[in-house]
C-alpha cells in the first residue's frame, strides 16, 4: 500500500490468492524485507518478551472503561471542534474509507469470503446449448486468434495518437482500431472472466462467473469450432477449464525464454501444425499474454526492444522518475507490437484457404505514477481512466473483411468488454438464443 498506493479490497484479496510465485517475486524487494524485520519481527519480539502484570478483574475492567471514555472524549472534541470541515471533507472524499488501515482490509477479507465460499459443489449453468454455425457448404473455414493483452492502456499506443512510436508495425496493417473501449474491471482476476462471460459489467460478480458457462463453452456446443487456449500469464482465471489449455510460462513448453522470462511469441510456435490438424473446422485460438505485467516492466521485453531510455530497472517504482517508468512500460508495448505483427504474418499464410482475423483486447489498463498511483486494481468507481481505458483492435484478411463489411464499423464509438461475447458469436456466424445482436460490434453491417 505504501509503495504502490493500492487499495486492499476484496478484488485485491482475490488477486493475491490467485497469483503465483513468478508474479510474487516481481513484487519482492529489500524494502519489503526491512518493513517485515523492523516493523514486524523486532516489535513482535519486544512485545513477546515484555512481562505483563494483571490486576484483579475489577481493577482491569475499570482501567479499560476509563481508557475508552477518555478516547471517546478526545475523538468527540476533535470532531465537533471542526465539524463543518470534517463533514464536508468526508462527504467529498469517500474513497478515504478504502485506505483506512487495518480496518478496510479486514472488512475486505470478510467480503471475499462471502463472495467466494459456497455451501456445496459448484453447479455450472449451461448456456447456448442450441448454438450452431450457419454458413454455406462452400464457405471457407475461419481462423480467429484472440489476443488477451495484459495491463496495457490505450493512451500509450501510438495507434491512438501517443507521441512515442510504440506500435510502428501495427500502424502498417489495415486494422480496425477501437479507440474508445473500456474494461469490465481493473484486475485480471475480474476482467478476464467478465469479458468472456455472458454478463455485462453491471451484472457480473465472481459467483455468477464460476456458476455459468462462458463464450468458449457456447462456441464448443456447435461441434464445428476448434478452441485452444495458450497462456503465458498466471492462468485463464477459470475461463478455459472446459477447453484445451496449455501454459507457456516455463521453458519446458515455451521455446523462447531468457533469464527466466518466457516470451509471448513462444505461444506462436507450433500453431501451424495445430491449424493443419483441424480439417474443415473453424478455429478460435486464445493467446493470453504476459504483456506489460508490472511492476518489473523492464523484464517484459528482450534487450533489442529497449528503444526508449532511460528505463526503470527496479520493481520499486517510487525510486524511478515517471519518465523512466513510462519508457520501460513503452518498450514492453513495442515488444507486443512485434508479437502481434508476427501473429498477423502467421494468419496471412492462410489467405487463400481461410478467412482469418486477429482480435486484440487488453484485460485492463495500468497507472504509471500519475497522482502517486501505480499498477492497477483500484475499485472501479475510483479508478483513473488509465486503468479502465484499454486498447482493442481487429485485423481481417480481405475475404473476412468483405463478409463483415468492416468499412461500416464506427470504430470510435464507445464499446466495453461486454461486447466481446456477442461479437465472437457474430464473427463465427453462430445462431443461438443467447446471442444479443445489439452487443455485437459488427451487427450494424446487416449480417
Amino acid at each position: 500500500m505504501n509503495t504502490y498506493h493500492v487499495v486492499i479490497d476484496d478484488d485485491m484479496i482475490r488477486n493475491m490468492l490467485q497469483t503465483d510465485i513468478h508474479e510474487t517475486m516481481d513484487l519482492f524487494s529489500l524494502n519489503q524485507v526491512l518493513y517485515f524485520v523492523f516493523l514486524g519481527l523486532i516489535p513482535s519480539y519486544l512485545v513477546y518478551k515484555t512481562p505483563l502484570k494483571f490486576g484483579s478483574i475489577k481493577i482491569e475492567l475499570f482501567k479499560k472503561i476509563k481508557q475508552i471514555v477518555l478516547l471517546l472524549l478526545i475523538i468527540g472534541l476533535s470532531v465537533f471542534s471542526s465539524f463543518g470541515h470534517y463533514s464536508t471533507f468526508v462527504r467529498e472524499h469517500k474513497p478515504l474509507r478504502f485506505m483506512v488501515n487495518p480496518a478496510y482490509w479486514i472488512y475486505s477479507i470478510g467480503n471475499y469470503i462471502s463472495a467466494t465460499m459456497n455451501t456445496g459443489e459448484v453447479i455450472i449453468k449451461p448456456i447456448g446449448t442450441d448454438a450452431k454455425v450457419i454458413k454455406s457448404a462452400n464457405a471457407p473455414s475461419k481462423i480467429v486468434i484472440m489476443i488477451v493483452g495484459e495491463a496495457t492502456r490505450a493512451d500509450h499506443f501510438s495507434l491512438n495518437g501517443y507521441a512515442k512510436e510504440t506500435t510502428p508495425k501495427l500502424q502498417k496493417e489495415k486494422l480496425i482500431n477501437f479507440s474508445n473501449i473500456h474494461s469490465c474491471g481493473t484486475s485480471t482476476a475480474v476482467s478476464v472472466p467478465c469479458m468472456f462471460s455472458i454478463y455485462t459489467q453491471s451484472q457480473y460478480n465472481y459467483k455468477k462467473g464460476i456458476q455459468s458457462e462462458n463464450i468458449l463453452d457456447v462456441l464448443n456446443h456447435t461441434n464445428d469450432i476448434s478452441i485452444l487456449w495458450r497462456d503465458n500469464n498466471s492462468d485463464s482465471k477459470g475461463v478455459a477449464l472446459r477447453v484445451p489449455y496449455i501454459s507457456y510460462k516455463y521453458n519446458n513448453i515455451n521455446t523462447i525464454c531468457e533469464n527466466g522470462e518466457c516470451r509471448d511469441e513462444g505461444m506462436l510456435v507450433g500453431l501451424d501444425s495445430y491449424i493443419e490438424e483441424q480439417k474443415d473446422k473453424d478455429i478460435l485460438i486464445i493467446l493470453h499474454q504476459m504483456g506489460n505485467h508490472g511492476p518489473a516492466y523492464f523484464k517484459r521485453y528482450p534487450k533489442a526492444f529497449e528503444k526508449f531510455t532511460p528505463v526503470c530497472k527496479t520493481n520499486q517504482l517510487e525510486e524511478c522518475t515517471q519518465e523512466e517508468i513510462s519508457n520501460a512500460y513503452d518498450n514492453a508495448i513495442l515488444y507486443t507490437d512485434d508479437f502481434l505483427s508476427k501473429t498477423i504474418a502467421l494468419l496471412k499464410k492462410y489467405k487463400n484457404t481461410h478467412q482469418t482475423a486477429m482480435f486484440y483486447m487488453s484485460d485492463h489498463g495500468e497507472s504509471l505514477g500519475e497522482n502517486g498511483i501505480y499498477l492497477h486494481g483500484l475499485p472501479y468507481f475510483m479508478a483513473p481512466s488509465a486503468q479502465t481505458h484499454i486498447p482493442a483492435f481487429i485485423w481481417f484478411n480481405e475475404s473476412f473483411k468483405k463478409e463483415v463489411q468492416a468499412q461500416k464499423i464506427k470504430s470510435n464509438a464507445r464499446y466495453t468488454q461486454d461486447n466481446l461475447f456477442h461479437t465472437l458469436l457474430g464473427l463465427f456466424n453462430v445462431q443461438t438464443s443467447v446471442y444479443d445482436p445489439t452487443l455485437d460490434i459488427f451487427y450494424t453491417t446487416g449480417k
